[in-house]
């Protein structure tokens, strides 16, 4: 399985000059945990709920991000995005396209859905039956 079948491809953004009281909205409004930092087209950060309760109210997104963002593609496997989460600390993926365009966002938490509610998905054989993926198998 890789990241393009589970990401959340709408994925909220904000600029690295925004004060982090914004970003605090935004997270409560779209209850979310995580937001990717754009600086003009680039994406220089990610800011989650975390980062946002550790910074001053008033303080620039751009102080309280973390950076440098850790990203995977959309055909990173589920086993390689979980390694680069563990590996670097950190709770969520922003997935890129082939050329780099940012297309979704992976969570730990989307991570724990699959696995304690497993997925259903097509097999490739000809008879196109349903399997049910169960982790450990």
């Amino acid at each position: 399985m890789r990241l393009r079948d589970i990401m959340s491809e709408n994925v909220e953004i904000i600029g690295a000059d925004a004060i982090v009281d914004q970003a605090k909205e935004l997270l409560h409004r779209h209850d979310i945990r995580h937001l990717i930092v754009f600086e003009g087209s680039a994406m220089v950060g990610v800011l989650s709920e975390h980062d946002v309760r550790r910074a001053e109210g008033t303080s620039f997104v751009r102080a309280a991000m973390s950076a440098p963002v850790v990203s995977a593609t959309e055909a990173t496997t589920l086993r390689q995005a979980a390694n680069l989460m563990r590996g670097n600390h950190v709770s969520c993926l922003p997935v890129l396209d082939a050329s780099g365009r940012l297309t979704g966002i992976v969570t730990v938490a989307d991570m724990l859905d699959l696995i304690g509610n497993g997925v259903t998905r097509e097999r490739a054989d000809e008879h196109r039956k349903a399997v049910t993926y169960v982790p450990g198998r």
